[in-house]
């Protein structure tokens, strides 16, 4: 049975820092690309950072770019968000995610986590 449990949400002020860790099992972890999404309130889910199986390929939202930085590592088959210069508008449940290929489009994404919830002060 395949597992993706996220952690390290929060409640942060703006301008703070939080990082999100995906931990995977019951699948052969570096075969799939990982992928964050998130979704705020009232509003349709969206693509934030995806990573390839080996790590050497990544591809970011516009909205994030520059201050998230995604990560992983295979040997603990554990996939990393790292969030920098936190805003309000960041605020949502931020989701992992294991696909076939770096791509954005979450219905292609095979595997999900429940999420966890970040939340960003003013």
């Amino acid at each position: 049975q395949v597992q993706l449990v996220e952690s390290g949400g929060g409640l942060v002020q703006a301008g703070g820092s939080l990082r999100l860790s995906c931990a995977a099992s019951g699948l052969s972890f570096s075969s799939y690309a990982m992928g964050w999404f998130r979704q705020a309130p009232g509003k349709e889910r969206e693509f934030v950072a995806v990573i390839s199986g080996n790590g050497g390929n990544t591809l970011y939202a516009d909205s994030v770019k520059g201050r998230f930085t995604i990560s992983r590592d295979n040997v603990k088959n554990t996939g990393y968000l790292q969030m920098n210069s936190l805003k309000p508008e960041d605020t949502a449940v931020y989701y992992c995610a294991a696909g076939p290929d770096t791509v954005v489009h979450g219905p292609l994404y095979n595997y999900w986590g429940r999420g966890t919830q970040v939340t960003v002060s003013s």
